[in-house]
């Protein structure tokens, strides 16, 4: 797959105002500082495209983006650490919420993890939250240019030896790093594969 168009749409902090199409969605969401806007601006190849900013939590929004008139790309806030005020991170977690188990036309959510550190405990939940619901899920290890091969197989084993206490089938996991413009095809492909299942259902 080739993006040849992308087009900021709309922001909403409702999932039910989202656009009203039914063409598939594909959500990207992680820790705040996960290097999300940065593997979303790789993917589309426009650097503008997403805000980046060394401060956690500047996406405060449901911000959609039209994919070559075909699909959506959806940038979800970050959870974890932002500085914000607790009633607007518990705002933040039920918009999340909402739209995960509530938008029909999630068609997948692209979960976004620190390659370079061990497996987090908030990682780790929200991940097991998306598969008790049935979610269709993709792990994204990012910032994989900054560390040895060695230490970035260490980081995934450990995730995987993670989820194999609650998961009888692991999640498909992609290795990315914005910075090496590697993993885009591969991010690319899996959205490509779901796309054609769906075609092929209608």
């Amino acid at each position: 797959m080739e993006i040849k168009s992308a087009t900021f749409v709309v922001s909403n902090s409702d999932y039910r105002k989202c656009p009203e199409s039914k063409l598939p969605e594909y959500a990207f969401i992680g820790r705040s500082n996960v290097g999300k806007s940065s593997l979303i601006n790789m993917l589309t190849r426009n650097k503008n495209l997403a805000k980046t900013s060394v401060k956690p939590g500047k996406t405060q929004l449901i911000n959609h983006f039209l994919i070559n008139n075909e699909w959506y790309l959806v940038d979800l806030p970050g959870y974890g650490y932002a500085r914000i005020s607790k009633n607007a991170r518990s705002q933040w977690q039920h918009m999340i919420s909402d739209y995960i188990l509530k938008r029909e036309n999630l068609a997948n959510l692209f979960v976004l993890v620190d390659s370079r550190i061990p497996p987090q405990q908030i990682d780790i939940d929200f991940i097991n939250f998306v598969g008790r619901n049935g979610i269709p899920l993709t792990l994204i290890f990012t910032k994989t240019d900054k560390q040895k091969q060695r230490d970035i197989a260490a980081t995934v084993n450990g995730m995987k030896r993670a989820l194999s206490e609650t998961w009888e089938d692991l999640p498909e996991m992609i290795l990315t790093s914005s910075v090496a413009q590697s993993g885009r095809d591969h991010v690319l492909f899996r959205i490509e594969q779901i796309n054609n299942a769906i075609k092929s259902e209608q």
